[in-house]
């Protein structure tokens, strides 16, 4: 067996964008992913998660049936796939759909004008999830062709075509426009704004043929004749030798039938610890591998497993069948089969869903307890698995199967066989989910799936259940089961409130989930509203949670009135998640400034969709380049007696491991540092001080020898003579262990609180909220390549806001002068890459060879730190006419072990607190010092939780007089002069105080009062969803920091431009093109916009601009653009009397003229800001409307109204951009995004499978946007104001108004009276939170309530 077989090896040949690839001498674990950073010039599909969560490595793959003569294609996750899979495949990548030298595709081209990019590393991977769904639809047989330009897609395709991937910039919207611009079914007036035409203006008109055209998956060759060519004359060659098993690579098996797959288990290639099974590997995406694997059989080749068998019994699909294949397969069958599709439509995203195996995820659920939404759904529709061990075969249920002993990799599921239930009226089939994402892509709390035989009681109208299966899948226990006794007791019953209410006390005592299950009563719960829902829909006369006759509320399609009609008929069985998705933008533009003001696209935009952008993983490696890892602490507090390795393939590949003993004699252990504030060591020295710390950092040939090889250390610990860690804020007040704040950045109290108490009606004392942590989910993780050079000099590529900042880290650490340091970021798909950085480089220094390191998801999430946790107590005074009289807070900032930004962190939080007129105000906030990772600056530090604490306070207040939130918030709204009394300075002038304006414009108007009559009139029809709406107003206080700019013109006219900012997606790079063309556009006739396509701004490079700070606080961009204009009025003041005298000139001209009379034709500035005028406000305000779901706590958020005062837009397609993902940001960390830790500290939810930020369906169906241009002020940037962090605040609204449909939930169960309308709702508000807050008791309530009314 053993010679015959590798007599068959032969090398994988892959073609990558119409290329052919051979891939010899390539480890058998290799990626595709991997494969094409590594083996190819491909750079487009990038590494975000390693998991298939994040859709940043989604590429297309294409295979060739030579017998059919068809070639197949679909989009797959690159990360998860495994190269020696893909023998004779074909890979398009997003540079071999279109890029700068053959021209952008379409859809590059569309998500650039629709300004659908910022960081822009997501970008590639949206291009081909949108590419293949096109291609996918345009194949559909039986669709009529679509009108010229547009695809034969629908435009709820397209919205759920980007289901799966991430984006942490955009907030989605203009990425949803950009997909729905292919829909022929959308109206394009309805789509956002663009590049191709102007919103609003009478003459522009939306066009199909003002978009790139787009003609059809045809364009691009997927597959490319030659590798044809190839399988043919493979095809012949194995038809004369069919006696082995055919290899590949240097340990890849596919057998042809399940008798060699057991041949190869009794041979002695290899042992079975070394082996691994696949048909896809998505599994690993779930399950990842602790250790390498030296061989691989691959059973997707076997045919019988891929088989599919119609039959009138029903349809066994083979085992290695994609769950995208299933969903088509059964999408054509009958009612229950359609059901099943449906819900394994939300399973996973469609990049996986098209290569993940139906057999894999039930064997998945069997052996390893995975929460599978598949085995639910199946085991209620009656399936029987087929599975044979060695030469037995057998077919048993799937229920048995599930309950067998996990079985071994002997094991071979064959297939699953679904009864056809057919066409019987008497069947009553239901599946129910939840999950904190409709369209999947997250593991559902609870699911459970039902199937009843019944049939209807003339006298009552009620069913009677002759035969029920009751499934539920993943509440905590190993499996999904059966509830045996809840079917025993329904069947031959007559379903009606008592006998729903005593199934309902039955399922509470066999859903019991395991110990240590997150949110155990919350699933209990879940089940119990399931099988509510399901037996409500066999009864006459129980109010029915689905089919509720109810008005769809306030939901509109973009009219501005909110009217809507409210019959009955017309809005029943409407489920909010998914109504389509639709916006509205508002704003001025201005061509005072041209091409300031004008919303041009993002610069650099279709590089980035087309992959061709470089990120610092883009560089190629240099020439003996080694990779490292961490090796991170798992204890808070302990002595680290020693680190070894298991005996395993992966420590083998260890060349060396960096410690505190590597970093020269003269340096220091400093990993990150904040000026003014304090260090954070770079390793363990000699005490572990929290878990995630930084022991060592694993050196190896490969970035995945490295990332295994770490996970092969074992850690010796001791806590001899060590006090207990201080992992809580309370623990720290106990110890007290504290940061000090240094007085230049404590924050000021305003007025006598006690005075102030003494003067009030009413008095709240010891009010709490309490607000969690939140990860930074930057689409790249913490990067570094460093270069070592001569004379100690290093060079560093870093992805990183802070390059100066990182440039005297390193420094520092390695004992060597600032000047030897040169750290180059050119852009940055997520910043915060300190630590990263200065490890890279003492392993740099240390081996003399250059060193990258690139963070996997899970260590970047265990060691980044996030956003600062805090408790927050308060008292507050006020008047019957709720006015607030004093304001009492006590704020306990957990902050880590380092001080890092936290001392800042008081001046915002109170900062961002005094948007509203407390009359008196004080505080007594403490810094906590913890043995936890140390937290840091995220996007709006403070400043979001300070907002929000003062919404909570306001809603108090208004819980407390029984009155209209809004009506408190409005009369404590400042007057100019109070505005003065509590933010000084950065007031401005009173024609700039735009909130009163903005917040009346909202709340005040009369759209909104309908809208709050059509929420309430929802209400009152509607027992078991419930909608909330709210409007809240912000105040944002931004700093003015000094920043350098320097422009330097060419010899052929083309402009560089450098400034102190890093490009992370913000836009700096667009604006500061913007401001160079218009500083230098008095020198042309065209008053600059023709010098745009002549300017280029370079990298950031700490040796080249020095003093360039951080990029941070929202406003690098303008004070960057206002250095560069700066650098630009002296080149015109040089260039001036050259034009002057030559009068009409064209500009290379004149450069010309210059460079011959010696003029310089460069400047480098530093701009500073005035002393008079160093900060200044922002405001905003937005109205958000939900809905929630009573029994499974799931929120809808329907719409959101923002309007933000932008000033005078530098760009506001820009601006436009970066207040929408700021927002959708905001609504992660307001409700969803859980970075919980275990009882040491240490970050569980460390991965896109439990941590989850916003998608595609969880943003406002409806999103409108207003950019206010307020009064201007000559000592801002062009009157211009900052746009990238003050909108995260906003989203609060959408916080609030769960609070409101909440409360109106507690009402409805509870009655209006007593303490149960006020309560307390931390950040974030999760699904089961928010189940908690609105009862988790009530349908039995309603069902005792009903029985007893009966």
């Amino acid at each position: 067996m053993g010679s015959e077989a590798a007599a068959a090896a032969r090398a994988v040949v892959v073609a990558v964008n119409g290329e052919r690839y051979e891939a010899v001498g390539v480890d058998p674990s290799t990626t595709l992913l991997e494969f094409l950073r590594t083996r190819t010039p491909v750079r487009g599909p990038k590494l975000g998660c390693g998991e298939g969560g994040c859709g940043a490595c989604v590429v297309v793959v294409s295979k060739y049936d030579a017998v059919a003569d068809e070639v197949t294609e679909f989009s797959a996750s690159s990360c998860l796939t495994l190269l020696g899979s893909l023998h004779h495949c074909a890979v398009t990548t997003s540079e071999g759909i279109g890029n700068s030298r053959d021209g952008f595709h379409a859809v590059q081209r569309r998500l650039s004008g629709f300004h659908a990019s910022q960081c822009g590393f997501c970008t590639p991977g949206m291009c081909m999830s949108i590419y293949s769904a096109l291609a996918k639809a345009d194949k559909a047989s039986g669709r009529p062709a679509p009108p010229t330009g547009f695809s034969k897609i629908t435009a709820a395709e397209a919205e759920k075509a980007v289901s799966g991937n991430l984006c942490r910039c955009t907030g989605y919207r203009p990425i949803v426009d950009a997909c729905k611009s292919f829909a022929a079914d959308v109206d394009l007036e309805d789509l956002g704004l663009n590049a191709f035409w102007k919103k609003g203006v009478d003459d522009e008109h939306a066009d199909i043929n003002k978009l790139p055209a787009y003609s059809g998956g045809a364009a691009v060759c997927t597959f490319p004749e030659f590798l044809k060519s190839e399988i043919r004359s493979s095809m012949g060659q194995a038809n004369g030798d069919t006696s082995a098993v055919v290899v590949t690579g240097d340990g890849w098996f596919h057998p042809k039938s399940v008798e060699e797959f057991h041949r190869l288990f009794d041979s002695n290639l290899f042992d079975e610890r070394s082996v691994k099974i696949v048909a896809s590997n998505t599994g690993s995406g779930v399950y990842k591998d602790q250790d390498l694997h030296e061989k691989y059989i691959n059973i997707s080749q076997i045919p019988e497993l891929s088989a599919i068998n119609r039959s009138s019994k029903g349809v066994e699909i083979g085992a290695v069948v994609s769950i995208s294949q299933a969903i088509d397969i059964l999408s054509d069958g009958g009612a229950v089969f359609r059901k099943i599709a449906d819900h394994l439509s939300k399973v996973a995203s469609p990049f996986v869903r098209n290569t993940a195996t139906i057999g894999g995820n039930i064997i998945m659920a069997q052996r390893l307890s995975f929460s599978s939404d598949i085995a639910t759904v199946l085991l209620a529709a009656g399936s029987t698995v087929t599975i044979q061990v060695a030469a037995k075969r057998m077919c048993i249920t799937l229920e048995e199967f599930l309950k067998q002993p996990p079985c071994d990799s002997r094991t071979l599921l064959v297939s699953i066989s679904i009864p056809d239930w057919g066409s019987d009226d008497g069947i009553t089939f239901r599946t129910f989910r939840a999950a904190p994402r409709p369209l999947g892509n997250a593991v559902s709390y609870v699911n459970s799936a039902f199937l009843a035989r019944s049939s209807v009681d003339g006298s009552s109208g009620s069913h009677l259940i002759e035969d029920v299966c009751l499934a539920f899948g993943p509440f905590g226990a190993k499996h999904a089961i059966r509830a045996r006794e809840v079917e025993k007791f329904l069947k031959g019953k007559l379903v009606s409130a008592p006998v729903i209410l005593e199934a309902v006390r039955l399922l509470k005592g066999v859903v019991s989930p395991a110990e240590g299950t997150t949110h155990p009563e919350y699933r209990v719960s879940l089940a119990v509203s399931y099988l509510f829902k399901f037996l409500s829909s066999l009864t006459n006369g129980l109010d029915e949670p689905e089919n509720a006759n109810v008005p769809n509320g306030s939901f509109t399609n973009g009219t501005a009135n909110g009217i809507v009609d409210s019959s009955p008929e017309k809005h029943s069985n409407v489920d909010s998640s998914y109504l389509p998705i639709k916006s509205r933008q508002e704003m001025v533009f201005s061509d005072e400034y041209r091409p300031i003001g004008k919303p041009i696209e993002k610069t650099g935009a279709e590089l980035q969709a087309s992959g061709e952008a470089v990120y610092v993983d883009d560089i190629s490696a240099p020439k003996d380049c080694l990779y490292g890892a961490f090796i991170y602490s798992t204890h808070p507090h302990a002595h680290i007696k020693g680190v070894n390795f298991r005996s395993s393939l992966a420590s083998q590949k260890v060349i060396t491991v960096i410690t505190l003993k590597d970093i020269p004699t003269n340096g220091k252990n400093i990993g990150s540092c904040s000026p003014m504030l304090g260090d954070e060591a770079l390793f363990v020295d000699p005490v572990s001080e929290f878990a995630g710390q930084n022991i060592g950092v694993v050196i190896a040939e490969t970035q995945k020898y490295a990332y295994m090889a770490a996970k092969q250390s074992v850690i010796e610990y001791s806590t001899e003579n060590l006090q207990p860690p201080i992992l809580t804020v309370e623990d720290a007040v106990q110890h007290n262990s504290y940061f000090q704040v240094p007085p230049f950045l404590a924050p000021t109290p305003i007025g006598e609180f006690n005075q102030a108490m003494s003067e009030a009606d009413h008095k709240i004392i010891d009010g709490e909220v309490k607000l969690e942590s939140q990860y930074y989910f930057y689409m790249e993780t913490q990067t570094a390549l460093a270069i070592p050079d001569e004379d100690n000099c290093i060079t560093l590529y870093v992805s990183a806001q802070l390059p100066e900042i990182t440039q005297n880290t390193v420094a520092r650490c390695l004992g060597i002068p600032y000047h030897n340091v040169r750290i180059i970021t050119r852009r940055v798909g997520g910043g915060f890459g300190g630590k990263v950085a200065t490890a890279c480089a003492v392993a740099a220094f240390k081996l003399r060879r250059p060193v990258r390191m690139y963070l996997d998801r899970k260590t970047d999430m265990i060691m980044a730190g996030g956003r600062h946790p805090m408790k927050v107590k308060y008292s507050v005074g006020f008047k019957s006419d709720g006015k607030i009289t004093g304001l009492h807070v006590d704020l306990r900032i957990n902050c880590g072990i380092s001080p890092d930004c936290s001392p800042a962190l008081p001046v915002a939080i109170v900062g961002a607190l005094k948007k509203y007129n407390w009359g008196a105000l004080s505080f007594d906030i403490k810094l906590c010092k913890t043995n936890v990772s140390s937290k840091s600056a995220m996007r709006a530090p403070g400043d979001a939780q300070g907002s929000f604490i003062a919404e909570a306070i306001v809603e108090h207040i208004a819980s407390t007089l029984s009155v209209d939130t809004n009506a408190i918030r409005r009369k404590n709204l400042h007057d100019f002069e109070s505005l003065k009394v509590f933010y000084g300075n950065s007031a401005g002038d009173p024609s700039t105080y735009s909130l009163v304006t903005i917040f009346d414009k909202l709340a005040s108007s009369p759209e909104y009062q309908q809208r709050a009559a059509v929420v309430e009139h929802f209400n009152a029809g509607s027992r078991w969803k419930k909608r909330g709406i709210s409007c809240v107003p912000i105040t944002y206080d931004v700093r003015l920091r000094p920043s350098p700019g320097k422009v330097s013109i060419m010899n052929d006219g083309s402009i560089a431009v450098e400034v102190g900012g890093v490009e992370i997606g913000q836009g700096l790079w667009t604006k500061v093109k913007q401001m160079t063309a218009f500083a230098l556009g008095q020198l042309c006739d065209d008053g600059g916009e023709g010098l745009l396509d002549k300017v280029r701004v370079i990298q950031a490079d700490t040796l080249s601009m020095i003093q360039g700070g951080f990029t941070g606080g929202s406003t690098t961009s303008e004070t960057s653009c206002e250095a560069v204009r700066k650098s630009c009025a002296a080149l015109v003041e040089r260039l001036k009397p050259i034009k002057e005298k030559a009068g009409t000139l064209p500009w290379k001209s004149l450069i010309a003229q210059a460079s011959m009379a010696s003029v310089k034709l460069t400047e480098h500035a530093y701009w500073t800001p005035d002393p008079t005028f160093t900060s200044y406000l922002n405001y905003g305000a937005a109205i958000s409307e939900v809905e929630v779901d009573v029994l499974t706590g799931e929120t809808t958020i329907l719409r959101s109204d923002l309007v933000y005062d932008c000033g005078q837009s530098l760009n506001p397609a820009v601006d436009l951009g970066q207040v929408e993902g700021a927002f959708v940001q905001g609504i992660g960390f307001f409700t969803n995004e859980e970075y919980t830790t275990n009882s040491d500290g240490l970050v569980i939810n460390d991965g896109t499978w439990t941590y989850k930020i916003p998608t595609v369906d969880t943003i406002p169906k409806q999103f409108n946007v207003e950019l206010i241009n307020s009064a201007r002020d000559h000592k801002r940037v062009l009157s211009s104001k900052a746009s990238g962090e003050p909108p995260l605040l906003l989203a609060s609204s959408v916080h609030c108004a769960m609070r409101e449909a909440i409360r109106a939930a507690r009402k409805e169960f509870a009655g209006a009276g007593g303490s149960s309308l006020t309560f307390q709702m931390d950040v974030p508000a999760t699904m089961p939170i928010v189940k908690e807050l609105c009862g988790l008791d009530v349908v039995e309530r309603y069902l005792e309530s009903f029985a007893a009314k009966a």
